[in-house]
């Protein structure tokens, strides 16, 4: 072989190569993507059965305690209390 072919066939196994982790990595952003969309359309549905459930993660619960603070501060100042 010469030194064009060799370089030729590397370059078109090397494209191959990449075509091949692309297309694979699309669909797998593709499904994730589509799971994500099933999780949101799924949680409305499930609202009024776990109500009285705490949230699941410690994120969403820090959130919950940042709004329920930012709530009474609110009601404080209707109220006409000084902070």
């Amino acid at each position: 072989m010469t030194d064009l072919s060799l370089n030729l066939l590397s370059g078109a196994i090397a494209l191959t190569a990449l075509t091949i982790v692309s297309l694979i990595t699309l669909r797998g952003w593709r499904l994730w993507v589509e799971l994500r969309r099933h999780e949101i359309d799924v949680r409305p549905a499930m609202a009024g059965v776990h109500d009285d459930m705490p949230p699941a993660n410690t994120g969403s619960r820090i959130e919950l305690a940042d709004l329920r603070e930012r709530v009474r501060k609110l009601e404080m100042i209707a109220a006409g209390v000084d902070l």
